[in-house]
């Protein structure tokens, strides 16, 4: 809940945060708008649409009272937000890399021909 926290408070890794600090990063968003804000990350930025599905579903006008309030709901779908997006972070990846599940066909395959998984009675 580390980034629920940076955007409540606005210490981001985003322009405003920079402008506030005078730290010498760009202010500018990637998606090409003017000045970087928690406020366009979470209701407007195009580089998030595919993610902004987390926040409708808690609050369809993107009310930023609702997703930055206390209630568990407005929490979890922020974590979520962040999770899948990688908003809020340094550089804009997801932490880990994507999350993908292995697939049975990429397993490698396994010789049980020499015995060493058979029951030893």
């Amino acid at each position: 809940y580390r980034r629920v926290t940076q955007c409540r408070v606005g210490h981001a890794f985003i322009g405003k945060y920079y402008t506030q600090f005078n730290i010498p990063e760009p202010v500018d968003c990637p998606c090409g708008a003017g000045y970087q804000t928690s406020k366009h990350i979470l209701t407007e930025c195009p580089c998030y649409e595919d993610h902004h599905h987390y926040l409708y579903g808690v609050s369809p006008g993107l009310s930023l009272p609702v997703i930055l309030g206390i209630m568990t709901k407005g929490i979890d779908a922020l974590s979520s937000f962040f999770m899948e997006s990688g908003a809020f972070t340094k550089t804009g990846e997801l932490r880990g890399g994507p999350r993908e599940l292995p697939r049975y066909e990429e397993e490698p395959d396994v010789d049980l021909s020499d015995g060493d998984l058979e029951d030893e009675d």
